[in-house]
């Protein structure tokens, strides 16, 4: 199970968005697994892309359509990712894209195609071609919480947040969804996550926004170092709560900012909480470093040591292999005599050695916790960082040994 109490909050309708989904049965029978979301018109969109060199067709073929044109629909399916199937791939995300523009009498580039699933085998097109007249039918603003289980694939739970917010004697909404649980250390955003808003933003001020948030929230999460071929964020907004967000009234700007900010920051710590096999949540904070990138650098030598992480499952307070992590971090001028590192309160390194009053058994009882704080402070500076991660399990290896079966 997830770590900590995680389920799906009320999920606040946005007016101008429409979610739908059904079965096509693109891997496995009477399983919900393809997501359709349909944008009012004037809605505009910003969206980030995975940087995996090996991305799938459909984020290839999102991005064209991007640039020419303004999204009604996005089409996201599970079970298949579509990625490393070539140019026959890149075929099979225009057909899905045709079938669905004949359907709504659009443009086809007038829809984004996502998929998500296994890499390396060919698309069904024509199950979900098939499904797409049920999905049309289903359409509403009440399914997004049926929409965030839909696009599940290894995770337990479906993952949403929902918030309001006072601006400009008016109330904005912001609801967004994600799926992720393995394959998790992103290079742009997540797995795959849309976040909507009622409030009117310009793509450009849109797409500022959306990248800025995603350094400190799905840009700052691992679960086993591997970047998806797959990885998108959408961020949607409609306008159609009359409040209008720009660069007139910067206070605005940095409310809505901050409130987007949490969003993403509450998804993308869902998905750690959900990682394939996880049964600890771990924030890494590093502070005190001369610039946020060394103290990016060495929080994730951390998150990503395959020793920690299987530490943190035995719940085994062995502190060298958090030294050793920061260590190899690559911050060439790092002076280690001068680091402190605490498991939560407990100090366990000052002055490059064992701090004098660390026992084993204050160690041990921090790691027996399900959520554990690991605080490296480096003294050389006053930027920070902050991350996070889970453990390596047995559970891990089986899921991912057994996933193609």
């Amino acid at each position: 199970m997830p770590v900590g109490n995680v389920t799906l909050p009320e999920m606040l309708s946005i007016a101008g968005i429409r979610l739908g989904v059904a079965q096509a049965g693109v891997r496995y029978a009477n399983r919900t697994d393809l997501c359709l979301i349909e944008l009012a018109p004037g809605t505009t969109t910003a969206a980030v892309f995975t940087r995996n060199l090996f991305c799938a067709a459909p984020v290839t073929l999102a991005k064209q359509h991007l640039v020419q044109a303004n999204p009604q629909y996005l089409l996201i399916n599970t079970g298949n990712a579509n990625a490393g199937t070539g140019a026959l791939g890149l075929l099979a995300a225009g057909e899905c894209c045709e079938s669905l523009a004949k359907l709504a009498q659009i443009k086809a580039c007038e829809i984004l195609p996502f998929s998500t699933g296994v890499i390396g085998e060919p698309l069904p097109a024509d199950r979900i071609c098939n499904a797409l007249p049920q999905a049309l039918a289903d359409l509403s603003e009440q399914h997004w919480a049926a929409a965030a289980q839909a696009i599940l694939t290894t995770d337990i739970v479906p993952k949403g947040y929902s918030c309001e917010i006072a601006l400009q004697g008016k109330t904005v909404r912001i609801t967004g969804m994600a799926k992720g649980s393995g394959m998790i250390h992103p290079n742009m955003a997540t797995m795959l996550a849309y976040v909507g808003t009622d409030a009117a933003i310009a793509s450009p001020l849109l797409q500022q926004l959306l990248q800025e948030v995603v350094e400190d929230s799905f840009n700052a999460i691992t679960v086993d170092g591997d970047t998806s071929t797959n990885d998108s964020l959408v961020l949607m907004a409609t306008g159609q709560s009359g409040v209008t967000i720009s660069m007139e009234c910067p206070a605005d700007v940095q409310i809505f900012k901050a409130a987007l900010a949490q969003a993403c920051i509450s998804l993308a710590q869902l998905i750690v909480r959900d990682g394939e096999g996880a049964t600890k949540f771990v924030t890494i904070l590093v502070e005190s470093g001369k610039t946020k990138a060394e103290c990016k650098q060495i929080g994730l030598a951390i998150a990503l040591s395959p020793l920690v992480k299987t530490a943190l499952f035995a719940s085994d307070p062995n502190w060298g292999r958090i030294l050793a992590a920061v260590g190899r971090a690559g911050v060439n001028d790092l002076d280690v005599n001068a680091l402190t590192i605490y498991l939560d309160d407990v100090c366990i390194v000052e002055q490059g050695a064992r701090a004098s009053s660390y026992s084993e058994a204050l160690g041990k009882a921090v790691m027996a916790k399900e959520e554990i704080l690991i605080r490296v402070l480096l003294h050389r500076g006053a930027m920070s960082q902050t991350l996070w991660t889970c453990d390596f399990s047995y559970d891990y290896v089986r899921i991912n040994a057994d996933y193609r079966s």
